[in-house]
């Protein structure tokens, strides 16, 4: 009963916040009201007992991606007459889209409906032993199964980081200050470090 309940609770909560995201005016409230929906979504995944999901929700999309958002939408200074104005004249283009949206939505109700595809039956050789949790048969695949595959998209997301430094990086100007320089920094020697000194009351320091 109390399972029932908490689903009820949590779904009406993540319902509610998702339409005040879109309904309402203000961003920093939009953002706050997505961060509410993404702390009940991670209470329904606790309650199937999809812990390790429930733990990315909050850790990745609440302490990483909604709150970058709510720093960038604090720190840019938003126009809310251009935003109005520029949502009249965009209308159209976002009806449209929604449109194409709702012919998908239907379109893959009615595919449900009249059945699933046939994709194989499961030979149940990824399956865990009794007893074990949702994160322990999941690190148990990705780390034991899937290694390569897992090694590998760490890899090309290593890659991409590197990439994007790389594209990024703008070489220091000539006589520029407030640049590291690597190089001259593992060159230093013990005596070239800087010394704290503790000169007594009004006693000066030698340099």
């Amino acid at each position: 009963m109390i399972q029932a309940i908490a689903f009820y609770f949590f779904a009406a909560i993540v319902v509610a916040s998702a339409v005040m995201v879109i309904w309402s005016r203000n961003p920093v409230h939009s953002v706050l009201w997505l961060i509410l929906a993404f702390f009940n979504a991670a209470g329904l995944m606790v309650l199937v007992g999809a812990e390790f999901i429930a733990m990315l929700l909050v850790i990745v999309y609440v302490g990483a991606v909604a709150v970058l958002f709510l720093f960038v939408v604090m720190m840019l200074d938003i126009d809310f007459a251009a935003m109005r104005a520029g949502f009249s004249r965009n209308a159209p283009l976002g009806l449209a889209i929604a449109g194409v949206l709702l012919a998908e939505l239907l379109l893959g109700v009615g595919a449900y409906n009249a059945g699933g595809l046939g994709l194989g039956t499961p030979d149940g050789a990824a399956m865990q032993a009794a007893g074990t949790s949702n994160i322990e048969a999941l690190g148990a695949l990705l780390y034991g199964r899937y290694i390569a595959l897992f090694e590998i998209a760490g890899i090309i997301l290593l890659v991409a980081m590197i990439g994007a430094i790389v594209l990024t990086f703008q070489a220091p100007k000539p006589g520029a200050r407030a640049r590291q320089d690597v190089g001259k920094q593992v060159r230093r020697r013990p005596e070239e470090a800087t010394v704290m000194k503790q000169p007594g009351i009004g006693q000066g320091v030698e340099l």
